[in-house]
């Protein structure tokens, strides 16, 4: 695997490093030893996948507040989409800066979420699926989110939106403690 910064601080680009011949393609996607090496939280309890229908989609901003919070680990396993990440983390030298990867089902690409980060993504195509690794489990009482659109942020979305629940589009605006 090849592991690139982004720019905020501990998340991380994963790209995997394909072995091609005449059957296709192999490579691996996951290895605990190679993220504990690189200081990378490599604990896994749980794992979800997302169907999204239509093109515009999107899910977002979430994040678990402690004891509860999680690092991710998101792929898209059918499809595209715009995954966004922005650090949370008071004191953190990169507070309030966000990062856009482009997730794909044939880039194979995944991104590496820390701790303190809320996440969200945009789909690119109809019948896109996510596939997410997570280091916590869901607690319900410490789920938390900020608006997609919050001009705080100042994320530029690659398309209109065409579905969002509720509760992500009404999200207040973040105000820093």
């Amino acid at each position: 695997m090849v592991f690139t910064e982004t720019g905020l601080s501990g998340a991380v680009i994963v790209d995997v490093e394909s072995h091609a011949d005449e059957r296709g393609f192999f490579a691996r996607s996951w290895c605990t030893r190679e993220f504990a090496e690189r200081g990378l939280n490599p604990s896994v309890v749980q794992c979800n996948v997302s169907g999204n229908t239509v093109k515009g989609t999107l899910r977002g901003m979430h994040y678990q507040i402690a004891p509860h919070a999680e690092v991710k680990l998101v792929r898209c396993t059918k499809g595209a989409m715009y995954d966004v990440i922005i650090d949370l983390r008071e004191g953190s030298p990169t507070f309030l800066r966000h990062v856009g990867v482009e997730l794909t089902a044939d880039n194979h690409r995944a991104l590496y979420i820390p701790e303190g980060f809320a996440h969200g993504f945009m789909t690119l195509e109809d019948n896109s699926e996510v596939f997410y690794q997570m280091s916590a489990y869901y607690e319900p009482t410490a789920a938390r989110g900020v608006r997609w659109n919050d001009p705080i942020f100042g994320i530029d979305w690659p398309l209109p939106v065409s579905v969002i629940s509720t509760r992500d589009r009404d999200y207040p605006d973040f105000k820093p403690a």
